[in-house]
């Protein structure tokens, strides 16, 4: 009897180890002595993500669980987290992947410490990243607006026993990104503030606090018209804080992240920063979660990648090992090349944080960086990571490879923190604001000693004035994502002068190959006629 044929399947390589281009990055992008203290730390992290990378595969099939009701019949409204998340959370407050970036050990350094450790731990974390990014920017916005001191410690603290996790409940249904629609009211009843309303999207629901928007009662309508609260999710003996869990959302990706629709009926809550401006409040909170959405998005990228090359080394197709097909490597080099682009932008996102973090910067930069990164990134993904599961072909089809996870859950990246359209517009404000794209000159500069990338360059940055000289709101997008790629490709440049290593050569080459330009001028009625398909 033949033996049938068994396929090997894919192996991860060590997440740090088998990393060149983070291990690279750091080691331009931070002081020698940072580099070097860092190294054993991410190395270790390395080992324990292999080992939470099997107790993934062990959990693929568990998910969160809504418990109504306790066995008498009293409403308890818990949800239950996989096993696998629980690892997960003690893992990330034992190893600082909040803490990191308040502990400030490495300076103005440490959000990049932070970023290295968040870019390892997402693709193993079944997006436990979810709440952690919700966790950081709550403890930032927290701190900037000096509230709940108890709240920021217990957010920021490397103890698993008393470790909190944020939730973000803004959306209603509305308004998504249009959070000035929100319609839940706020009421002050015997000195103690209350919320009535329902909020339909709100993720990590099993965290122990949140912050959401509310309207005082009487406040105009509109965004100024809503205030930030705090709050805490349980009363002191474990009963639901004056809400109603409805039911757990039914989603594409992240099944994992349990996502829950809200009725709140007199839930207790705190302001956070006075009674009207409540977007406004809640801004240093985006910084930080668009620069996570980033993050998870390469690190995905990354994952793929991984499992692609050792895929390719061990599928043999019409005779020879895929890694013998030079259009099987082309393809592999195209995501490669787009992959180092979106980390090198989605780093700089997480420096510049750090420098806002600590005094060196003003700020404005984040505020174009940070949305800037997220868009692009999360798209770059998103196309990525379809391409690597056909690089597997059928088996990136079939769940229990483990594969088909990747892009459900990368999908959302696009979504969470607001589309490419609404960041592209926030963008276009922001520069606004800052005074117009002199504040990305230095940005946009790229080294000499690749002319292929100083041509492209050139090229779009008289598009990107040409635009910004007379904008147009129907192609701010391709605006934004001119910018973001040019962005890119400069970083890329700069990484290859300092590595001097001919792959990260490369990768600029084919970068610059598949352009930079996503700018067209459209005529906005016959978009329209094409849009709805009017006559």
């Amino acid at each position: 009897m033949v033996e049938p044929f068994i396929q090997p399947a894919p192996q991860p390589s060590h997440p740090w180890r088998g990393d060149r281009v983070l291990r690279a990055f750091l080691a331009a992008g931070l002081p020698k002595e940072v580099c070097d203290s860092l190294a054993p730390e991410l190395e270790a992290f390395g080992d324990r993500m292999l080992d939470l990378y099997r107790s993934q595969a062990e959990d693929r099939l568990n998910e969160p669980r809504l418990v109504s009701y306790d066995p008498w019949g009293a409403r308890v409204d818990r949800i239950e987290v996989t096993d696998h998340w629980k690892t997960c959370e003690r893992l990330a407050a034992e190893q600082g992947l909040v803490a990191t970036a308040y502990e400030r050990k490495h300076g103005v350094h440490s959000r990049l410490h932070q970023a290295a450790l968040i870019y390892l731990f997402h693709p193993a974390s079944d997006i436990y990243s979810c709440p952690l990014a919700m966790t950081d920017g709550a403890a930032k916005t927290l701190r900037a607006h000096r509230a709940q001191e108890d709240a920021v410690a217990r957010l920021t603290t490397r103890d698993p026993s008393t470790f909190w996790t944020s939730g973000q409940w803004m959306t209603e249904s509305t308004g998504g990104s249009d959070v000035g629609l929100t319609t839940t009211v706020a009421r002050l009843e015997a000195g103690v503030w209350r919320l009535q309303g329902r909020k339909w999207f709100t993720s990590a629901a099993a965290s122990q606090m949140a912050l959401t928007l509310a309207r005082p009662d009487g406040n105009p309508p509109g965004g100024k018209g809503l205030a930030l609260f705090f709050v805490e999710c349980r009363n002191a003996d474990g009963t639901p804080n004056g809400y109603r869990v409805n039911r757990l959302k039914d989603k594409l990706g992240t099944r994992k992240l349990p996502t829950a629709e809200l009725d709140l009926e007199g839930m207790i809550a705190t302001p956070v920063a006075g009674l009207t401006d409540g977007i406004k409040a809640i801004a240093p909170m985006l910084s930080v979660t668009r620069t996570w959405n980033a993050l998870c998005a390469v690190s995905t990228m990354r994952r793929g990648l991984d499992l692609a090359r050792d895929f390719t080394k061990k599928r043999i197709a019409f005779g020879s090992p895929l890694s013998e097909k030079p259009l099987h490597l082309d393809t592999l080099a195209g995501v490669q090349a787009e992959f180092e682009g979106a980390f090198q932008l989605a780093f700089r996102a997480a420096r510049e944080l750090g420098r806002e973090e600590c005094g060196e910067a003003d700020g404005a930069l984040l505020r174009v960086l940070a949305p800037l990164a997220k868009l692009c990134t999360a798209r770059q993904a998103v196309a990525g990571v379809s391409e690597l599961l056909e690089a597997f072909g059928g088996a990136g089809y079939i769940e229990d490879t483990g594969l088909p996870v990747l892009l459900r859950d990368v999908q959302v990246l696009s979504i969470w923190e607001g589309t490419t359209n609404v960041l592209a517009l926030e963008v276009w404000k922001a520069l606004q604001a800052a005074g117009g794209l002199g504040i990305l000159k230095p940005e946009l500069e790229a080294d000499p000693r690749f002319p292929e990338a100083a041509q492209a360059l050139a090229a779009a940055r008289i598009k990107l004035e040409a635009w910004w000289a007379e904008p147009e709101e129907s192609s701010a997008r391709g605006f934004a994502l001119t910018l973001a790629r040019c962005l890119e490709l400069v970083l890329l440049t700069r990484q290859a002068a300092a590595d001097r290593d001919p792959r990260s050569a490369a990768a600029v080459a084919r970068f610059a190959e598949h352009g930079v330009e996503c700018l067209r001028r459209s005529a906005t009625e016959t978009s329209r006629r094409l849009a709805l398909d009017e006559s």
